[in-house]
This record gives C-alpha cells, sequence and structure tokens, in this order.
C-alpha cells in the first residue's frame, strides 16, 4: 500500500503543470454529500504530493456552488439531477467517470428469508418474495427504479403479501422498514452512516447489510471540470490536476482497497478505466 501512494504522489506531482505555483493555491470541490469519507483520504495524498490545499463543500446542490463561481471541480453522480443541465449549459468539461458507490439490499438481523451474503440481489428479492419476507419500498428515485428492475428480474412475482409501498424515501424509509422488520433498498454509505448515528444514541436499528457485490448496484460517480470561458475565476490546471489523479492507477487501487467505518468489504468500485484510453495516459 506504500508503494502506491507514493507512485501516486509522482504521478501527480508530473501532472500539475507549475507545482511551485500551486504552493499557494486553493482547489475548491464541489461534491455530493456520499463519497466525503473516500475523498478526505483521497486528498490527504494529494495534498502532500502537490502543496495544494483543497477544500470540499459538501451539498446535493454541488452544482448550485459551481454555477455561483465558488468551485473548481464538481464530483456528483452521474444521474444526479443537476449533472446534465450543467453540461447543456455548456458550464462543465466532458464528465470524467472516476468511481462507483454502491447500494445494498438490507433488512432484519434475524434475516428470515435467508439473504444473508447473497451477490445476487435479484434471487434475493425472489426469496423474500416466497419466504414469508417483506420488502419495503425506498422511493427514493434510483433506488425505486432498482427495485423494479430486480423485481423483473427475479421473474415479476405478485406483489400482495411481501411488497409494501407507503410513499416514503430515504432515512424515513429506513426506519418505517426497521419498525416492520421488512427488507428494503438503500445506499451503503448512508446506511453505514445511520446504523454509527444510532450505535452512538444507544438507539440500535437492528438493520444489516445483506446482499452487496451484486454488479447492478453500484452507481458511477464523475468529476466535472468547470468551465473557465464560462465561469469567471477558475483554476482549470489544479482542476484538470487532481482529476487526473483521481484516474491515475495507483489512485484507483487506492479506491478499490479503500474501508471505512469498520467495513470488511469493498464500498467503492475504481470506474477509471470507463474513460476513452487517450485520457488515461496509455
Amino acid at each position: 500500500m506504500r508503494v502506491a501512494v507514493w507512485a501516486a504522489v509522482s504521478a501527480i506531482t508530473l501532472l500539475l503543470a507549475a507545482p511551485v505555483q500551486a504552493q499557494t493555491r486553493v482547489l475548491r470541490i464541489a461534491v455530493v454529500i456520499t463519497p466525503d469519507v473516500l475523498l478526505e483520504h483521497l486528498i490527504a495524498v494529494f495534498e502532500r504530493g502537490t502543496g495544494y490545499r483543497v477544500t470540499l463543500q459538501i451539498t446535493e446542490g454541488a452544482f448550485d456552488v459551481a454555477r455561483a463561481g465558488q468551485a473548481d471541480l464538481v464530483i456528483a453522480h452521474y444521474g444526479h439531477q443537476g449533472t446534465e443541465a450543467f453540461m447543456t449549459d455548456g458550464l462543465g468539461r466532458w464528465p470524467r467517470m472516476i468511481f462507483s458507490n454502491q447500494a445494498v439490499l438490507i433488512g432484519p438481523a434475524h434475516d428470515p428469508a435467508g439473504i444473508r451474503g447473497s451477490t445476487d440481489a435479484a434471487d434475493a428479492i425472489r426469496r423474500i418474495s416466497e419466504r414469508g419476507g417483506e420488502f419495503f419500498v425506498n422511493n427514493a428515485p434510483t433506488e425505486r427504479y432498482l427495485a423494479d428492475v430486480l423485481w423483473r428480474a427475479a421473474g415479476s412475482p405478485a406483489k400482495s403479501g411481501w411488497q409494501v409501498d407507503l410513499q416514503l424515501r430515504d432515512q424515513t424509509a429506513i426506519d418505517m422498514a426497521a419498525q416492520r422488520g421488512a427488507y428494503t433498498l438503500w445506499g451503503l454509505v448512508p446506511f453505514v452512516r445511520l446504523l454509527e448515528e444510532r450505535r452512538l444514541q444507544g438507539r440500535p436499528l437492528g438493520m444489516e447489510a445483506l446482499v452487496l457485490n451484486d454488479p447492478l448496484l453500484p452507481r458511477v460517480m464523475v468529476s466535472i471540470v468547470v468551465n473557465p470561458s464560462r465561469i469567471a475565476g477558475v483554476d482549470e490546471a489544479g482542476a484538470r490536476g487532481f482529476e487526473r489523479f483521481l484516474l491515475d492507477p495507483s489512485t484507483q487501487a487506492m479506491i478499490r482497497n479503500f474501508r471505512h467505518h469498520g467495513l470488511a468489504g469493498q464500498t467503492w468500485w475504481p470506474a477509471g478505466r470507463n474513460n476513452a484510453g487517450s485520457e488515461l495516459g496509455f
């Protein structure tokens, strides 16, 4: 791991055009809430190798921050509601896929449908429908869509008797699923944060992440360099330097190996290989 870190430091030092000037420069990154723990880890490596100081603005309104001229780089899900408008308005350079985070199928610790450890989420949905478990629909748009895909992949079993939809979403849906002892879908990172929050409050949630690592579960995120010809004050060189750092093979390996909140398994998936080969420097 130490070799990989120093390889990344060496690589990003070469990637930035003016490392001496960078000693006094600040790189402003606006990012959606999900990947802050991962980025804090990577930013520490970037700062040591370049002399840049990186500031993070963590908000679901990351593109609003950029539109206001307060960011050089935006990191968000490819399907974030602000991504398309930002790009079609000509405010950003081409999005580069950098990594994916993961949704998970969570459920009660006693796991009545016996899905724990499965890596086939559609099969897990089928088991829930057949074994008397309850699936609670999380109406966050991506989780609802994913639930529909998995239900269809499971053979579209009749929903009566096991699938419940009260039009709740995100944490509210998770709390209700926990009260009912039901299964549901949510992002792994916010779920782990909620578990830790409830543990510290002495109110354990009684839910676990049961099905992970199905190839359908990751959701890709992109970096977008803000267009300096449309928004004044953008440090394009610094933003491109950080983007190249994220795509460097050593950094992609760090992303794959990153662990947090006591998790033994992988949370983040490198996605750099989905970009054009010319962008990867090979």
